[in-house]
């Protein structure tokens, strides 16, 4: 929960990659298979990029999360 009003920066992406990764993982791992998690610092912006596949379909999948701007 602090990871959302600290100031971005690159340790910043570098935590937020390691606590998304993990509780994915966690929470989600009997459901869905993480193959990438990227997480990018820009100005003020920071994105993270998730792919994953759908264990039961197969499916590959990718979602994207930005924060910043005026936040």
């Amino acid at each position: 929960m602090q990871l959302v009003f600290s100031p971005n920066s690159d340790e910043l992406a570098a935590a937020t990659q390691f606590l998304v990764q993990g509780a994915l993982q966690q929470w989600l791992g009997d459901l869905i298979e993480v193959e990438a998690v990227e997480v990018t610092s820009e100005d003020s912006t920071l994105r993270v990029t998730v792919q994953y596949r759908v264990r039961r379909t197969d499916e590959r999948q990718t979602a994207l999360f930005t924060r910043g701007g005026g936040l």
